[in-house]
């Protein structure tokens, strides 16, 4: 996500403290809040499927889903 969305996301929560949004302001902050979080959702599964564990003996296995075998 670009640091310029960030920003924006920053103003619209200081602003929301202080003043007020406006219900467009508000929409606008639901989309960004949305954009960033799936964002870092797919950021966080990126580097889980990257990720191996080490057993003892120096086998690695990749991670897997909770459930899956």
């Amino acid at each position: 996500m670009e640091q310029a969305k960030i920003d924006r996301i920053n103003q619209l929560a200081h602003k929301a403290k202080s003043v007020g949004l406006t219900p467009e302001e508000k929409q606008e902050q639901a989309a960004l809040r949305r954009e960033y979080i799936n964002a870092v959702l797919g950021d966080l599964k990126n580097q889980l499927d990257n990720t191996y564990v080490v057993d003892e003996a120096g086998h690695k296995q990749k991670l897997r889903k909770k459930g899956e075998k």
